[in-house]
């Protein structure tokens, strides 16, 4: 398989004398660049910018302060879909408390 004049060139019109695509490098580059976007939001967290323990309060310490900087923060949304990708089981992502997120998950809330 080898590109004839007119197809567009990229990571999908990669190909190896065997006519397999690169998938590999293909799916390197997209991890890299998904990492990059990943990693763009959390420069933009308030969160980054204030006390972590607020964050990771003791067990029946008061949420009530992250929230309350969670709640004004650009990016509330890409944080809380990170934690729920993850499987984050500690400390307030998102606006929300561990318990809130797996009622989330399960579709409780």
């Amino acid at each position: 398989m080898t590109l004839d004049q007119g197809e567009p060139a990229g990571p999908a019109s990669r190909t190896t004398a065997n006519g397999f695509g690169q998938l590999t490098a293909v799916a390197s580059d997209f991890e890299a660049l998904f990492d990059a976007v990943e990693d763009e939001w959390q420069d933009r967290a308030l969160c980054a910018q204030t006390d972590p323990e607020a964050f990771f309060p003791e067990k029946g310490g008061s949420t009530r302060e992250a929230k309350r900087i969670c709640s004004g923060c650009e990016v509330k949304a890409d944080c809380l879909e990170y934690a729920l990708h993850n499987d984050e089981r500690f400390g307030i992502w998102g606006g929300m408390s561990e318990r809130e997120r797996r009622r989330l998950k399960r579709g409780i809330i």
